[in-house]
């Protein structure tokens, strides 16, 4: 009977244990809190910047055709006598034949002079010349496009314009050294004294920039297309 007593007293602290332990046991094992769940804005991410900027568009690349294109209609090459300029003509006149235009001065090498041209004095259209710009308009209308076949023809079409200009260059220049073209070219009053001076043919500005704008073009083509592997 005292051993039954004594395990029911035992058995009450045990329970009474129990009680008191009960809420740390809850907080040791209960879960952690989850914070709860939220819903994210649904948020467009802004588009990827373009590694090559403006030169991956065709903007350069139309305008420096555009730029040689219209150069064609400044005066290319100046014929010179003597260090005096004599006659000059523009990209566009070389390349269809026109007539140079003659430079008289009045009173020796007095600043004031008089333009005149002579229209009777017509000259082989240039091939060189006329390729050059028609490779220029190729050029500049392939640039518009945004195929990559498209844009390597343009490529290859500044390229090939730069080329036919060099090639004009060099064809002028040979055609000075032949006294008959020469003389075809600025009048006939020279027939007689053309032994005595010295002609030479020298380049303007527009026509080394119009060299340097199509070779620019072509470039910005080559950038354009290294843009569209991205």
């Amino acid at each position: 009977m005292a051993q039954s007593q004594r395990l029911t007293h035992l058995d009450i602290i045990h329970l009474r244990f129990r009680k008191f332990l009960l809420p740390y046991l809850k907080l040791l094992y209960m879960e952690p809190i989850q914070p709860p769940p939220f819903s994210k804005p649904n948020v467009v991410p802004p588009p990827p910047v373009p590694p090559y900027g403006v030169f991956g568009t065709k903007i350069p690349s139309v305008v420096a055709f555009t730029i040689g294109i219209l150069l064609f209609f400044l005066p290319f090459a100046e014929i010179k006598c003597n260090g005096n300029v004599y006659a000059k003509n523009s990209g566009f006149g070389i390349a269809i034949g026109k007539a140079w235009t003659s430079i008289e001065r009045t009173f020796g090498n007095r600043p004031n002079e008089t333009t005149k041209t002579e229209g009777n004095q017509k000259n082989d259209p240039n091939p060189y010349a006329i390729v050059g710009l028609a490779l220029g308009v190729i050029g500049l209308v392939l640039s518009f496009a945004n195929a990559r076949a498209a844009i390597g023809g343009a490529l290859i079409s500044g390229i090939l314009a730069t080329a036919a200009l060099i090639g004009l260059l060099f064809d002028l220049n040979k055609q000075v050294r032949d006294p008959n073209p020469v003389k075809h070219k600025i009048g006939t009053e020279l027939d007689s004294t053309l032994k005595e001076i010295k002609v030479t043919i020298d380049f303007t500005p527009w026509f080394y920039i119009a060299v340097i704008s199509f070779l620019a073009a072509a470039f910005f083509c080559y950038k354009r297309m290294q843009a569209t592997k991205q």
